[in-house]
């Protein structure tokens, strides 16, 4: 966890992450995951109550909700005899996360997105599996202009 920007977006990006690699280890449900992301490095009496921030939640639900949409949409994207199922969890959940803001999160810039989501891979992950993830993921900002342009002529 970064220790400098606490309730940054990208803190709460990293945070997203983490609840939704808890929710696939079958741990948590969504809600349940996220707090505990959120809060597990926080000092909360027992009586406290903390509301989690909505960027956090809508990041983490999201990804949840549209699981099986973007999981198509990684796979069309990955080089011949590749699948899904042969990449590593942190991987497949950083490209879910990645694309979810990409594809879903319109107050995130794409090019931003995939700064931040490149470079938490770095933190979890090792140089090849970030530089996968910015190939894989810039194919579609690269589709998202080609649409923009198309529909402007």
């Amino acid at each position: 966890m970064t220790k400098t920007g606490y309730q940054s977006r990208r803190d709460l990006r990293e945070r997203a992450f983490q609840a939704l690699f808890s929710m696939e280890q079958g741990q948590d449900e969504f809600l349940e995951a996220t707090q505990f992301a959120f809060l597990f490095d926080k000092e909360v009496e027992d009586a406290e109550t903390v509301d989690v921030p909505a960027f956090l939640l809508t990041l983490t639900k999201g990804v949840s909700d549209h699981k099986a949409e973007l999981d198509a949409l990684i796979s069309e994207k990955l080089k011949k005899g590749w699948t899904l199922e042969r990449l590593t969890l942190v991987d497949k959940t950083l490209l879910r996360l990645g694309l979810y803001e990409i594809k879903y999160h319109e107050d995130t810039p794409p090019l931003v997105a995939l700064n931040e989501i490149i470079e938490i891979a770095k933190c979890y992950s090792d140089k090849t599996s970030a530089k996968f993830i910015n190939g894989l993921l810039s194919q579609f900002i690269s589709a998202e202009k080609s649409d923009e342009t198309a529909d402007e002529v």
